[in-house]
């Protein structure tokens, strides 16, 4: 049996992650943190304050595996400084404080295009938390680079509104083939998260860093599974 932690639980990917870690039967603790209440049940082990820069002191001694799919826009933090705080420092704190608590797998939800020499801020940001995350040395440390990601937000993001209404009407209309290579179903992303991570935990997955592109994702993430 696995105990987990999830670095962030009510945003569109982390939510479906829940999801998909909630139905596995060889999980039997998620320790959830989040701003706001979750239920808490026989799995779920919510860690919530509305201070997120007090999480990582609250970081659990026993799990195994962290997921980490935070993230922010730009205009909700109120610029790039606050978006950073919230994609890279709280980030990279959880991570930090899993290592030395002994989480042996590290799941990171990046970007597409993510590079710490990108001349781009977003993209450089999330490839510095990348290269920072593996020198942190985990046993083992997966990093999925996803597309657009398609899902309903709950807040508006006008412009990405209108590519997950294209990416959705390009899949219905090709079965997925003119959508999977640029923008990626959020259950999809979770499942390859998941089963990507369980599979280091159990032995299957002998790289130390594995990189899942958007095709990885889409296979791992579309391939039946059962754990």
């Amino acid at each position: 049996m696995t105990t987990v932690a999830l670095a962030g639980s009510t945003g569109l990917t982390e939510s479906s992650i829940l999801s998909t870690l909630s139905n596995l039967s060889n999980v039997n603790t998620i320790h959830a943190f989040a701003r706001r209440d979750l239920p808490a049940g026989a799995k779920l082990k919510p860690i919530v304050s509305t201070d997120s820069a007090a999480w990582a002191t609250r970081y659990p001694s026993d799990a195994q595996l962290l997921f980490s799919a935070l993230g922010t826009t730009r205009a909700a933090a109120g610029g790039v400084e606050g978006q950073r705080k919230i994609d890279y420092d709280l980030a990279l704190e959880l991570a930090t404080a899993a290592k030395a608590a002994g989480t042996k797998v590290y799941v990171l939800i990046s970007s597409s295009g993510a590079s710490s020499t990108s001349p781009l801020a977003y993209p450089k940001m999330k490839g510095e938390l990348e290269e920072a995350v593996k020198a942190l040395d985990f046993d083992h440390t997966v990093i999925l680079r996803p597309g657009l990601i398609v899902g309903e937000r709950a807040e508006a993001r006008t412009f990405e509104a209108v590519l997950r209404k294209t990416a959705i009407f390009m899949g219905g209309v090709s079965g997925n083939r003119l959508k999977d290579f640029w923008a990626q179903d959020v259950d999809v992303i979770a499942k390859a998260a998941v089963r990507a991570g369980m599979d280091c935990i159990e032995g299957k997955e002998v790289e130390k860093v594995k990189l899942l592109s958007q095709s990885d994702i889409v296979r791992l993430g579309r391939t039946e599974w059962k754990a």
